[in-house]
């Protein structure tokens, strides 16, 4: 369902989709596939078949309702770009975020080819911001695709950061977030895997927003990084709107 959301870079989350299959290993310890278990025991009617991938075509209209422009993150408890998705029903998902043009919507996925195949059948309205998630070096190539999409605001989410990604080409890069695991089984984040990403991004001028160290419990460690939260956002849409 479209609702308040505690993800540190969004106001909301809007869900045409639910359920997923894991892809990589960023994938291990999803936090969607444990929610939806959840839902799904609570009797949350969107999540009847737990995290099997399911179509939620009566939630496209949703965003159109609500009226006060909001920053929506698409598909928190999915991917648009998952192979079960059949490109007609990006198109309409794409025309609702057109259509709501009050809004910001951020749309992520880890699969960076599916996104390329389908990206020139889009129509890109501005206020989509379209990311690709790269948790190691291995995953690097997922940048190249979402270079290459109409995408008039382009972002990388860093997470969960798995290894260090040295020289990243930021070219056409429009925002960083980098966070470690959190919850049950969490792979540790070297702090100096952070650190270099967020000297690379002040070095190419692009905004950098750490949104968590993570481990079992995310809000004990919280998200200082070297004395100061990052909480940048592209064209100062955020709250920290600093000099980079």
């Amino acid at each position: 369902m479209a609702q308040g959301s505690g993800i540190e870079w969004t106001e909301a989350t809007w869900n045409p989709v639910t359920g997923c299959t894991k892809v990589s290993p960023g994938c291990k310890h999803c936090y969607a596939e444990r929610m939806a278990v959840r839902l799904q025991a609570m009797g949350q009617p969107n999540y009847a078949d737990g995290f099997r991938l399911t179509l939620q075509p009566h939630m496209l209209e949703v965003p159109l309702r609500w009226k006060r422009p909001q920053t929506i993150f698409v598909n928190s408890m999915s991917d648009l770009f998952h192979d079960d998705v059949s490109a007609e029903y990006i198109r309409e998902v794409f025309g609702v975020m057109a259509n709501a043009h009050w809004h910001r919507f951020q749309v992520l996925t880890k699969r960076a080819s599916r996104l390329a195949a389908v990206a020139p059948e889009l129509s890109w309205p501005p206020n989509v911001w379209m990311g690709v998630s790269v948790e190691s070096s291995r995953y690097r190539g997922r940048i190249g695709s979402l270079r290459s999409t109409s995408a008039q605001l382009k972002f990388l989410s860093l997470e969960p950061l798995l290894g260090p990604l040295p020289d990243l080409d930021l070219a056409g890069i429009d925002w960083v977030i980098v966070g470690g695991e959190s919850g049950p089984g969490a792979r540790p984040m070297d702090p100096t895997w952070v650190t270099d990403i967020r000297d690379q991004c002040r070095y190419a001028r692009v905004p950098f927003f750490f949104k968590q160290w993570g481990g079992r419990n995310k809000k004990k460690t919280g998200r200082v990084l070297e004395g100061r939260v990052w909480s940048q956002m592209p064209g100062g849409a955020g709250v920290d709107s600093c000099a980079l």
